[in-house]
């Protein structure tokens, strides 16, 4: 519904987007202001990573107060090592900004053959499932999407597993021992998709997708063709098979020399492309000319500069952004800093 007349709401201006319809205005939608929401609200960085309820109402409240598109997502960048039986360390000192990982499941190269898939009561995905059960029990008018589906993350999960120094080194000394755990990993994690989409439906649910790991500050584009695109491709294919239109992919860090490999990807009719700032927002709309381009603002600025600065800086991106012809949506381009 409408707010005052002839103003769209921001579920409004996200489905004009969806529909390759302009919006009033750019919409602002950050990627995972979760820690900034809960101190916000007077909670701790722990809720964020621990309170369901908490993190939900937290969520709920900063993007009515501050005219945000509110897409409520619990999750954290180290998924896979506390999953599969590592040992993670919640944020509780001053400047913890999330979850680190103390320790990591494997312990010998040769475990992955002995790696089980951990199942929905591991680590952190009892949290995650009472945070998508919350979620699911109300659409507001600011929130186009109320739960997350996610794909082609699988080389994400290799990363966390072994620890991102020893797999990188695979990379380069065990090739193979890499391929095993990724396409392990892959066919897992593709293989749970149905029934998640059973429990989801598909009404109000959003694709996910991305690599924070296969930035090219880690790896090379062939590395990254070889393998990190293929189950980034599979995962995404088996989505739109199983009636998903749209993907939020965050490409994360730099990743220049993977863009153009990235654009063979399906996202979606049409996808929603998060970039950070090292990725210009001209480039990915030139190699993602029919997708949504939602970025890409450097967090840095924000925890920083001062008011006018970040004034400046966010106008200047927003130009840019408004002229992108498949549409446009402003947010950070990467976590929003607590």
């Amino acid at each position: 519904m409408r707010g005052k007349e002839g103003v769209m709401t921001e579920r409004e201006r996200i489905e004009a987007l969806l529909d390759r319809r302009t919006p009033d205005r750019v919409p602002i939608w950050p990627f995972v202001p979760n820690g900034f929401a809960v101190l916000y609200n007077g909670l701790s960085i722990v809720d964020a990573y621990t309170n369901p309820e908490g993190l939900y109402e937290s969520l709920r409240k900063t993007a009515r107060d501050f005219g945000w598109v509110f897409v409520p997502r619990m999750v954290y960048a180290a998924m896979g090592a506390w999953e599969f039986g590592g040992d993670v360390r919640m944020p509780t000192g001053e400047y913890d900004q999330a979850p680190v990982v103390t320790r990591h499941p494997l312990e010998r190269d040769e475990d992955i053959y002995d790696l089980k898939w951990p199942g929905p009561e591991s680590g952190f995905n009892p949290m995650m499932r009472r945070f998508g059960q919350i979620a699911r029990r109300e659409r507001l008018d600011n929130e186009p999407f109320n739960a997350f589906i996610g794909a082609g993350m699988a080389y994400n999960l290799a990363c966390q597993i072994v620890g991102l120094e020893r797999f990188l080194k695979w990379l380069v000394k065990k090739p193979g021992l890499a391929h095993d755990l990724i396409d392990r990993v892959s066919d897992w994690s593709l293989a749970s998709l149905p029934a998640q989409k059973e429990a989801l439906g598909i009404d109000g649910v959003l694709g996910g997708g991305g690599s924070a790991m296969a930035s090219n500050q880690l790896i090379s584009a062939r590395v990254f063709v070889e393998y990190a695109l293929p189950d980034i491709k599979k995962g995404q294919a088996m989505l739109r098979e199983l009636g998903y239109k749209t993907t939020y992919a965050h490409i994360c860090g730099e990743q220049n020399d993977n863009l153009p490999y990235w654009a063979e990807v399906d996202f979606g009719d049409p996808g929603i492309i998060g970039i950070g700032p090292e990725i210009s927002l001209e480039r990915a709309a030139e190699l993602f000319p029919d997708d949504i381009i939602l970025g890409n603002l450097d967090p840095a600025i924000i925890q920083t500069a001062g008011p006018q600065e970040v004034y400046e800086a966010v106008r200047k991106t927003i130009e840019v952004g408004k002229k992108i012809k498949g549409g446009y949506i402003f947010s950070p381009g990467c976590d929003l800093p607590p």
